[in-house]
């Protein structure tokens, strides 16, 4: 274990620019050459358990709990010693309340507070920035520590077949959803239509009657809760929506498609952790995506993903070790990840801190790795910002994130067709897409708001009936909020360019698609096999797979909620000569 926690990062190169390259390999190709290739007797497996991930999580974040208590006693112990080291006498310290305040309090005749103001002289200047210079050199080392085993939490594949089939298989979820029965948290015996309430109270935001949306508000707040059943919790996210609407104030970490930046990356793991336990919706989009990639990169000798849409490269890990197990040896592998620029002065720092995460599992895997990044808003990115290199398989990827790129309802040069038109510029071998299969795009308010209150509906439903532990409800608030509340808020509070949220069917996105110059792809029975198998063998027994054409569909209770589909290039450029 310390061999792997030992990460080199001299290979990393970074600026301040909203793109660039970073990660670039350092004779990882030679490394591996010399190492002897795995048996080719079998293909690996890719993504088919998450039992991994669950277990380092659990290992991440006790670690993380015995970090806190240690570095506060580390610094409690400095403070002690310091105070003792320069006492300079015992008159001083009835002076002072503390040798390190720079101000001290006293009480006037007449009760009011003063603050003295002590000015701090050079040798304190010196002594207290070399604490701050030695502090951080302690707690970069347990970071770096840290990080090499939250790189562990990504893995959602098989890495211990053996030790899996040995363990006692889980106990089979029931049907009964815990957490709606609650009887703490129910707030009435005589249950209240919350779905017509909602409704009747959209009705008259709508033709702006103030006083009986008003009215309605304080009703649906009496009997709906954040911490109740799955209609109650609706009921509550969706008046704070329509609150919003009225008054005009949205909160700012439910304004924007990206996760809240107050949100901790351990409070960001737990909820992960529960939604790939609960529900299969990442874990079967990730596993078709990556399996359709493999596929394609068999017999490649140079392997280039680009990721639109690419956050916390929750996706591959789990390819990159089935590349590592590749006959013949793994690829060098390119991956440029793209993202929507953050606020403030580094607008790319995430997409920065994903390339030096997977670098660590390229490392530990001997695959040859080259990372760059893009952070601006996709429709203003041109071709040229993209560095394809001839011989290279290419595969554009983007899961769940263009329902966030504005349509041609907001701008009449759709910058949806924008992005779709440089994906074909691109010219892939692959286009691998996936997203949520929603009605509730409409310009029209009510309509919208009706479709949203029906597919909300059945994700609230969803987390109710699967998400049984109690232990887990503040996971699951989370989870909510930053999945479910951050849309709906979106989609019901927002009009105009400020709706981020764009949904489509995925019959729309196959106009779409097919008018940028793309034709389907089959979805590999295979492919299609394994991830009913995951869904049947892991999950609550309403959780549907099915396949319409060449989509791959997943929904609940017969709902579908997300479509998966891979594209090609209606006609294939080989510079710039149709073949």
């Amino acid at each position: 274990m310390d061999a792997l926690l030992q990460v080199s990062v001299d290979g990393f190169r970074f600026d301040g620019s909203g793109s660039g390259s970073c990660c670039k390999p350092r004779n990882n190709l030679e490394t591996h050459q010399n190492q002897p290739s795995p048996p080719t007797d079998s293909l690996p497996s890719i993504c088919q358990d998450n039992a991994p991930v669950l277990k380092y999580i659990n290992d991440m974040l006790m670690d993380e709990e015995d970090f806190v208590e240690d570095n506060l006693a580390l610094q409690a112990a400095e403070r002690s010693l310091h105070e003792l080291l320069h006492q300079p006498s015992s008159d001083s310290d009835q002076n002072s309340t503390s040798s390190g305040n720079s101000t001290t309090t006293t009480l006037t005749d007449s009760g009011e507070s003063q603050r003295k103001y002590r000015h701090r002289n050079e040798e304190e200047d010196d002594l207290e920035n070399g604490r701050r210079n030695k502090q951080p050199a302690i707690f970069v080392s347990e970071m770096e520590e840290l990080a090499a085993k939250f790189e562990h939490v990504l893995l959602i594949c098989k890495a211990n077949q053996e030790d899996n089939k040995q363990s006692p298989p889980p106990p089979p979820p029931t049907n009964r959803a815990k957490g709606s029965s609650n009887k703490s948290k129910t707030l009435k015996p005589n249950a209240v239509d919350l779905r017509s309430l909602l409704t009747q109270c959209a009705q008259a935001v709508s033709t702006f009657d103030h006083r009986r949306a008003t009215e309605k508000l304080k009703e649906i707040r009496s009997n709906s809760s954040n911490s109740g059943d799955g209609i109650q919790r609706l009921a509550f996210y969706f008046a704070e929506a329509l609150e919003a609407r009225i008054t005009g104030i949205i909160s700012p970490p439910l304004c924007t498609a990206f996760p809240s930046s107050t949100t901790s990356m351990v409070d960001i793991l737990q909820a992960y952790k529960l939604f790939v336990h609960v529900c299969p919706i990442y874990v079967a989009d990730y596993f078709a995506a990556n399996k359709s990639i493999y596929e394609l990169a068999l017999n490649s000798t140079k392997l280039h993903i680009i990721d639109f849409g690419v956050l916390y490269g929750f996706q591959w890990p789990c390819l990159l070790l089935a590349l590592s197990k590749r006959p013949g040896g793994p690829p060098s592998l390119r991956i440029t990840g793209i993202e929507l620029p953050q606020s403030g002065f580094r607008p790319s720092d995430r997409v920065e801190e994903t390339g030096r995460r997977l670098k660590r599992f390229c490392d530990m895997f001997n695959v040859p790795f080259e990372f760059n990044f893009i952070a601006k808003k996709w429709e203003s990115i041109t071709l040229d910002e993209i560095t394809i290199k001839p011989g290279e398989t290419t595969v554009v990827n983007c899961i769940h994130r263009l329902q966030y790129t504005p349509d041609e309802t907001v701008s009449l040069d759709s910058p949806r067709d924008t992005v779709l038109k440089l994906f074909r510029d691109i010219n892939p071998d692959l286009f691998v897409f996936a997203e949520i299969n929603g009605t509730y795009n409409s310009p029209f308010f009510m309509t919208r708001f009706k479709e949203a209150l029906f597919h909300f509906s059945s994700l609230f439903d969803m987390f109710d009936t699967t998400i049984q532990a109690e232990d887990e409800y503040k996971n699951r608030a989370l989870l909510e909020r930053e999945l479910l509340v951050r849309d709906a808020m979106s989609v019901i509070s927002s009009e105009g360019a400020e709706r981020f949220a764009r949904p489509e069917t995925y019959k729309q996105w196959r106009v779409r698609i097919l008018r940028a110059g793309f034709r389907p792809a089959m979805v590999s029975k295979e492919i299609l096999k394994g991830a009913k198998e995951i869904v049947r063998k892991r999950y609550h027994k309403d959780f549907l797979i099915d396949s319409d054409g060449h989509w791959m569909l997943q929904g609940w209770k017969g709902r579908v909620i997300y479509a998966f589909s891979c594209w090609k290039p209606a006609e294939k450029l080989t510079d710039h000569i149709i073949i």
